[in-house]
């Protein structure tokens, strides 16, 4: 491991020090993710990769339920029913906290209120 020439951190690694090249601030992996080390700013960054697909995939699916949600309140009203059902509406909130805890309920909450009125 090299050791920097600061003297009030003696033992501060390269990776967890601020470069400056032609005046501007570079800033490590290890600083960009709040790791100590390389390594573990590496795997954070691939993890955070991944986060960020599996959103994108997260968003696609809510967008493609609130359009087959529109499809369901259009055909409802069309037959002269309410745009919500209630009795649903509590089916997939049980489902949601049964799933992932009491938080799950909240999500489900948030997903029911994307999907209403859409048509």
């Amino acid at each position: 491991m090299t050791t920097t020439a600061n003297t009030t951190r003696p033992h501060t690694t390269r990776a967890n020090t601020t470069a400056t090249t032609g005046g501007a601030a570079t800033v490590s992996a290890a600083e960009r993710t709040g790791a100590r080390t390389d390594e573990a700013a590496h795997v954070i960054t691939g993890a955070r990769e991944r986060i960020d697909a599996l959103d994108d995939r997260i968003i696609g699916l809510i967008q493609e339920r609130m359009a087959v949600s529109a499809v369901i309140q259009d055909a409802r009203i069309s037959s002269g029913g309410r745009r919500v059902s209630l009795t649903r509406e509590m089916q997939v909130l049980g489902h949601y906290r049964d799933a992932l805890g009491r938080p799950g309920t909240a999500l489900a909450m948030t997903m029911l209120e994307l999907c209403r009125g859409r048509i």
